[in-house]
């Protein structure tokens, strides 16, 4: 772990969650006097508020539809807690620990912003928790995305109380007992502090931020797998050229198009002179990738201007001493942005299935044996080389495409109609992970086949090692590594596999990016 990611006084950038999710890095509170000031001054106008017995939403009223309830001053500091433990009501899987600790980091990033109300310790006991690497038990579902992450979040608040389960050091235990053993007291809630550490869209964004950064990267193996399959196809690489891609100017079409092209500029390699242009799965691919590519630049914005909002409800401004009331907690702008990826991400998918799908076929493949199979003799009788991996990878596809639906039309109303209008942001969220899961499937299955195949064109000698680029070579003996070239027919599950960590990983450095 090298590095410090400040919370408090700098902006925040996708890299620096996704960063915090894999430990790459720590988290540390801003040390400026100003920050500190700010956060303090919300709190202590929330605290003169209440001795004046001023009302206000979710601390001195019930919550959402119940808002009209009056809560006496001496039940004021119960409140929070019993918010925490109604909430208690999540099931499905619990987020992974890089998902669990990015929803930590985006929910300390609001309220750092100093418009919640809440007290410098609070701010001190989350990164206390990701320091320390307490994860709380976070079930994936019961999220509308508005009021925020309600429920799922609500196994954050539970455990800065002392209860409920975390995982830590690779076991799920009360949380009572881990904060005791490294020495940390549960905190006690303030009056606005429950609200503010669930009323806010933390858990859409965290996996909206974990989901772009391996949306780049699959943006970038598809390039990688086109170039692959160009050459083991025998394709043509002048459907890359930089004068094709100077008259329809779309910028990661462009981009998309440069990366394939590095990768084929190379003045002995052989050309296909049988087919002037190529199937559009090749042929268009930069018109298919661009599209993810141009994406990832619109939705960067957007869920970046989340990441450092303040999305609580009600604000505290304890600068110019206003409590507003509205509606920041609604996730639309994450769901757009999820929606709007997961489509991107599984027409990539189903790009790289239609790439395979000709390298397997022999009426498309330029030469290639059938399904890719290294046996020849009587041995090719009973072998099928990659034919069930081909299905397989139809099969993820079609599911890839089955989620693309649009998660913030099924806008459900809840909580006695007071929620009447909700985002669904955490629902198109996880759509667009598994979305991303089954697309790293498909391209993992993609580079067993291609480098299998250009493994048969160097055995055959209808290409020659001097024919590939360093990159190419480099990227074909690291799978060779995991899959050596398949002649009898063998279990590819466990190699896939392999390439998958590899690919989470994000193990090969392509077209200048680490």
């Amino acid at each position: 772990m090298s590095g410090e990611v400040f919370f408090g006084d700098r902006i925040l950038r996708i890299s620096d969650i996704v960063a915090l999710s894999e430990r790459r890095t720590s988290a540390a509170l801003s040390l400026s006097s100003s920050f500190q000031q700010r956060i303090q001054r919300g709190a202590d106008f929330l605290d003169r508020l209440l001795m004046e017995e001023g009302v206000i939403y979710g601390v001195t009223t019930g919550y959402g539809d119940s808002c009209t309830v009056s809560v006496p001053q001496t039940l004021v500091n119960e409140l929070p807690v019993h918010l925490t433990r109604f909430h208690g009501c999540g099931l499905g899987a619990s987020l992974s620990p890089e998902l669990t600790r990015a929803v930590i980091a985006v929910r300390l990033a609001s309220l750092c912003r100093g418009y919640s109300g809440v007290s410098p310790a609070l701010l001190e006991f989350l990164v206390r928790l990701l320091q320390h690497d307490i994860l709380p038990l976070i079930p994936e579902e019961g999220s509308v995305g508005a009021s925020g992450d309600l429920t799922p979040l609500s196994y954050l608040a539970a455990v800065v109380i002392g209860e409920r389960r975390v995982l830590f050091r690779g076991e799920t235990r009360d949380a009572a007992d881990v904060l005791a053993e490294v020495g940390i007291a549960p905190h006690k809630l303030r009056p606005k502090e429950g609200l503010a550490l669930m009323n806010g869209t933390a858990v859409m964004t965290a996996l909206a931020c974990i989901a772009h950064g391996r949306a780049a990267y699959v943006g970038r193996l598809a390039a990688r797998l086109t170039s692959l399959s160009t050459l083991a196809i025998q394709g043509n690489a002048f459907h890359f050229s930089r004068e094709l891609f100077a008259v329809k100017p779309h910028p990661g079409q462009v981009e998309v198009a440069g990366w394939i092209r590095s990768d084929l500029e190379h003045e002995e390699m052989p050309r296909n002179s049988a087919r002037l242009q190529d199937r559009y799965s090749l042929r268009c691919a930069p018109h298919v990738v661009g599209v993810l590519v141009d994406a990832l630049s619109f939705t960067e914005t957007l869920l970046e201007t989340e990441l450092n909002s303040a999305n609580d409800n009600p604000i505290i401004d304890g600068e110019e001493e206003l409590i507003l009331h509205g509606g920041h907690f609604y996730g639309g702008h994450v769901a757009f942005a999820m929606d709007s990826l997961k489509s991107c991400v599984a027409n990539v998918a189903d790009l790289l299935d239609r790439q395979l799908a000709l390298l397997v076929d022999t009426r498309y493949n330029n030469g290639l044996p059938p399904n890719l199979s290294g046996a020849k003799g009587d041995r090719a009788m009973i072998n099928h080389g990659f034919k069930a991996v081909q299905i397989a990878v139809s099969a993820w596809t079609a599911e890839a495409l089955k989620l693309t639906m649009p998660a913030s039309v099924f806008s459900r109303s809840t909580e006695c109609h007071n929620q009447d209008k909700v985002s669904m942001g955490t629902i198109a969220a996880r759509d667009c992970l598994r979305i991303l899961e089954l697309t790293e499937q498909v391209i993992a299955a993609n580079l067993l086949a291609t480098v299998q195949a250009l493994q048969l064109r160097l055995q055959s000698g209808e290409l020659q090692a001097s024919h590939l680029l360093p990159q190419i070579l480099a990227m074909k003996a690291s799978v060779e590594d995991v899959c050596p070239l398949v002649i009898e027919d063998r279990p590819l599950d466990s190699a896939m596999r392999g390439i998958i960590g590899l690919i989470r990983a994000r193990q090969w450095s392509l077209y200048e990016q680490g």
